[in-house]
C-alpha cells in the first residue's frame, strides 16, 4: 500500500467488524461493550499507545453505521421537481437510489507512526502487541476472528487482514523516528525556561549556567533525560 507512507510515516486504518449480539452474563451488546473498554482508558493517567514503540499519533471509536443527512442527490429533473411537486414524494423516493448501510458494527483504530523507509507495518504491529497484549484483547477480543489471534505474529495478520488503504495522507509534523521528536520537544521546553531563568546575568555566570545546562539535558542522547510519551503538558 505505497499510498500509505509519506517520507517515513505511515498511515494505517483498521477497521475490525464487532460481533453481534449480548455479551454472554451481561446486559449489553459487543458493540457497547468496546465503546466502555476505549472510555475507560480515559481512567487511566495515560493511554495504554503511549506504551506502543513509533506512535505519532492514534485514534480509536466504534463505527455504529455510516448516515446520509438527506436523499441521495438525483439530477436536474430532481431539482425541477422540488419547485413543481407534481409526482407524488413516495414515487420520487422510490426512484432514488438506495442508501447504504454496513452489516456490522465496527472497531476503527486509526494511526500515524515511524515506520522507516519501507513502512514496515509489521515491525510495528508486533512492538504494539508486544507492548499492550492485555489492552488489545480489552478491545478487540469482541471482534470477528480475533479469536484466532495467540501471538505478535498472528496479530499482525489479523491486523493487515483488516486494514484499509489512505485515500489521503498528509503528514503533520516531520516523519523523523519518535525518539528524536520527544527529544527535541525535551530540549525546546527546557531551553526555554533556562533562557527565562537567566537572564540579565553577567557573561560569565551565563557561560558557566550554560555548560551545567547542556551537561543536565544531553542532547545527543535519546535514551534520556527526554519527553515521555503522551505527555502534554510541560
Amino acid at each position: 500500500m505505497a499510498g500509505n507512507l509519506s517520507g517515513s510515516a505511515y498511515a494505517l486504518t483498521i477497521l475490525s467488524p464487532i460481533r453481534e449480539g449480548i455479551v454472554p452474563g451481561e446486559e449489553i451488546a459487543f458493540a457497547d461493550k468496546v465503546r466502555d473498554s476505549l472510555q475507560n482508558w480515559n481512567l487511566l493517567d495515560n493511554s495504554p499507545m503511549t506504551r506502543v514503540p513509533q506512535t505519532y499519533l492514534c485514534r480509536y471509536f466504534v463505527l455504529d453505521d455510516v448516515y446520509t443527512e438527506s436523499l441521495p442527490g438525483g439530477g436536474a429533473p430532481d431539482t425541477l421537481n422540488d419547485w413543481l411537486p407534481v409526482v407524488p414524494d413516495f414515487i420520487r423516493r422510490w426512484v432514488m437510489p438506495a442508501e447504504d448501510h454496513l452489516r456490522s458494527r465496527y472497531l476503527v483504530f486509526s494511526c500515524n507512526f515511524h515506520g522507516g523507509p519501507q513502512g514496515d507495518v509489521d515491525g510495528y504491529l508486533r512492538g504494539m502487541w508486544e507492548a499492550i497484549s492485555g489492552p488489545i484483547r480489552e478491545v478487540w477480543g469482541y471482534c470477528h476472528g480475533f479469536e484466532q489471534v495467540h501471538d505478535a505474529a498472528s496479530f499482525a495478520d489479523y491486523m493487515k487482514r483488516c486494514q484499509l488503504p489512505a485515500a489521503l495522507f498528509f503528514v503533520g509534523s516531520n516523519d523523523d523516528p519518535l525518539p528524536e521528536q520527544l527529544k527535541a520537544l525535551y530540549l525546546k521546553q527546557e531551553f526555554t525556561r533556562f533562557a527565562l531563568d537567566n537572564q540579565g546575568l553577567d557573561a560569565a555566570a551565563l557561560r558557566a549556567n550554560y555548560r551545567d545546562f547542556i551537561q543536565r539535558v544531553a542532547p545527543t542522547d535519546l535514551s534520556g533525560p527526554t519527553w515521555p510519551p503522551g505527555k502534554y503538558r510541560p
